[in-house]
């Protein structure tokens, strides 16, 4: 595997991160910048000049993560020559199915091979319903296939996503990356850090990811009530107080964030499913807490290399954990530097969701406000 990254600043243009040998034939070309840059179609096509012979996939973001950096307003390129292992990219736009869960399940079938290890997901942030495309795509996925990714952002916008393939980047779109054979080695973590307060209440009536009450009263006006002066940021100031949800006792309890209220309907609309009969609870940043969980991310991810060498690190932190932590981001980043070395390329962005297993089980959730990890690197 050969990885050559390159970075854009308005007031410098492109520069060159490190000088690796690289021929870029059939190379992976992620590029994670911000929305209005990539609305700016001649971004695309002085990636297309640098790469001419790559796949490239586009995301919109929440902030951009190179190496130990996390910027605002920039694009980050990242170009992955894999030297053992073939891979395929599927790709899909909401439009075209009845639902998240169709665009799923039509993704990981197209990718869908006795040999495939891997799969890699780039999602819109705003459309697409992240609990149900993670849903449709485990349907029929056998236990040894992993899946990672996460949801395109909008910095504290909310207003839309854009991720494209070999194309300039546009709404409702998701792409898929299948890997094949066993010569790829993929580590993966995902952890918070955030405090319960609060009482537990129960979710009285939801449809999908659109939250109407709690314990049989206005879920918006609880909410509301426990934000205070805030009350009036929202919806932004919801990424500082997150819902736990926990579907059944004894299981794992889900982070959801808000990504818009509807003031009309009384409701509230989140990157993932809120489920009727399910414990929702408030949380609260806990500073110290948020860079263990990314450190925490990172040893899991290496742990299940098994003693192989990543060869890239992807980073998928939640656009919370960006908004909390404020000057102090970059200690996340440098956490999961202190794990892996600094030698290993590290590129990613901030999101509206994350998606991977929890620690020791098989099968992709979608998170929110974790940060996530996955680990590459071919033997």
């Amino acid at each position: 595997m050969k990885i050559q990254q390159h970075n854009w600043r308005a007031e410098s243009g492109w520069e060159k991160i490190g000088n690796g040998e690289f021929n870029g034939n059939n190379s992976l070309v992620l590029v994670f910048g911000d929305r209005y840059e990539l609305e700016n179609t001649s971004r695309y096509e002085e990636v297309r000049s640098l790469y001419p012979k790559g796949n490239i996939i586009t995301a919109s973001t929440s902030g951009e993560i190179i190496n130990d950096h996390v910027q605002d307003n920039s694009l980050v390129v990242t170009a992955i020559e894999f030297e053992k292992t073939p891979y395929t990219i599927a790709e899909a736009n909401a439009e075209d199915y009845k639902d998240s869960y169709s665009v799923g399940k039509a993704l990981s079938e197209h990718l869908m091979s006795d040999e495939l290890v891997h799969i890699l997901v780039i999602s819109d942030g705003s459309v697409i319903n992240g609990s149900e495309l993670v849903k449709g795509m485990n349907e029929n996925l056998p236990d040894k296939v992993i899946v990672t990714g996460g949801l395109a952002g909008d910095g504290p916008r909310f207003e839309k996503t854009l991720v494209g393939l070999n194309a300039a980047p546009s709404t409702g779109n998701v792409v898929a990356v299948g890997f094949y054979g066993d010569s790829l080695k993929v580590g993966y973590g995902s952890l918070g850090g955030w405090d319960t307060f609060g009482l537990r209440r129960t979710i009285t009536k939801a449809e999908a990811n659109v939250l109407y009450e709690l314990d049989g009263k206005s879920a918006l006006e609880l909410y509301k009530k426990y934000l205070g002066e805030k009350a009036k940021e929202l919806p932004g100031s919801a990424l500082l107080f997150p819902l736990s949800i926990q579907l059944a006792e004894g299981e794992k309890p889900l982070v959801r964030t808000i990504l818009s209220i509807d003031e009309e309907n009384q409701s509230m609309i989140f990157a993932g499913d809120m489920p009727v009969g399910a414990t929702a609870q408030l949380m609260k940043a806990n500073f110290d807490k948020l860079v263990d969980g990314a450190y925490g991310a990172a040893e899991s991810g290496k742990d299940l290399l098994k003693g192989a060498e990543p060869q890239l690190a992807l980073l998928i932190s939640c656009v919370g954990r960006k908004l909390v932590l404020d000057q102090r981001i970059e200690e996340e980043i440098e956490s999961v530097t202190e794990v892996i070395g600094d030698h290993i390329p590290r590129t990613g962005f901030y999101s509206y969701g994350e998606i991977a297993p929890f620690a020791g089980l098989l099968n992709c959730e979608l998170h929110n406000q974790t940060m996530t990890i996955t680990l590459m690197g071919e033997s």
